[in-house]
């Protein structure tokens, strides 16, 4: 059945007068009266009788009426939905992050996002920087937060946060004491790293930092999350080069000191397709923005 055709006879039915049908649906009378019976015809049922005393609804078209009216109800959530979709105002969005972006503005940019877009799903899956891309490119993710890597093709990135990595150390290392690290200072430490095979880019970043100070770092443990490398300083099994923003996770018995001179920096990216692009990406980017740590 033609909506336009169930929109006809429900306000039809309402005025049960041609005439004044006609009129509020701004078009004559006689495509009203067509529009009626080829929509009987379709459904081999009497909607109408009609007589001089007026019109009135028979047992077929009472019934219709309900199941009309349902039916463009849904029709009208189902156009005004889209139209909401298309603009970013509901829909779903498919997050990866990493871990470290938690205490990088993350948690506060999801709030005003479910302030001004209340009718937006935002479903979250925690990943490493490769898997996260790989989700972009099979269509699994609609965004990204990821460690400073190279966007493959089709893939469009944005620089949310740059921040200096900072020492973190067990609270009774000696160099606690000082304002400031000399990285130099670690080439006697075991050092709690990213593994390779999750972060190449931290990984070898971090070791090229140590190795540009004179020494190849002894690596004690390679770990899969930010969390991992501090709860294992704080238990005494090494030092780690972390970013500063890892200060805010608020565990016991660790000591953050800056690094003294200038050195690379750990960045998180935000990373979409180029098309399809989901409307949702850029409500959140812009979020993202303001409440980034910097």
């Amino acid at each position: 059945m033609e909506l336009r055709l169930l929109h006809y006879f429900v306000t039809l039915a309402e005025e049960l007068h041609f005439s004044r049908a006609a009129q509020r649906l701004c078009i004559s009378q006689p495509p009203l009266s067509v529009a009626i019976k080829q929509l009987e015809e379709e459904l081999q049922a009497q909607l109408f009788e009609r007589s001089s005393k007026g019109v009135r609804l028979t047992a077929a078209g009472e019934h219709l009426l309900g199941k009309a009216r349902q039916l463009l109800d849904l029709s009208h959530q189902a156009a005004q939905e889209t139209r909401d979709v298309a603009q970013g105002t509901r829909g779903h969005l498919r997050l990866g992050f990493v871990g470290s972006s938690l205490y990088r503005g993350l948690p506060q940019a999801l709030e005003l996002l479910q302030r001004s877009h209340p009718q937006v799903r935002v479903d979250m899956l925690e990943a490493n920087s490769a898997e996260q891309i790989q989700g972009l490119l099979q269509m699994r993710l609609d965004m990204a937060l990821v460690h400073s890597i190279q966007p493959p093709e089709g893939i469009a990135s944005q620089l949310i946060v740059e921040e200096p990595f900072v020492v973190c150390l067990p609270e009774q290392h000696p160099l606690c004491a000082g304002a400031d690290v000399d990285l130099a200072e670690l080439h006697n430490d075991r050092l709690i790293l990213f593994s390779n095979l999750v972060s190449p880019t931290y990984h070898q970043r971090i070791y090229e930092m140590c190795l540009a100070h004179g020494f190849a770092p002894e690596v004690r443990h390679e770990v899969r999350h930010w969390l991992s490398v501090i709860s294992l300083v704080s238990l005494g099994q090494g030092v780690a080069l972390v970013p500063a923003a890892l200060e805010r996770v608020g565990l016991p018995r660790l000591v953050f000191r800056p690094l003294q001179g200038t050195h690379p920096s750990s960045e998180m990216l935000a990373m979409w397709r180029s098309a399809p692009a989901n409307p949702l990406v850029q409500a959140l980017l812009s979020h993202l923005r303001s409440t980034a740590k910097t």
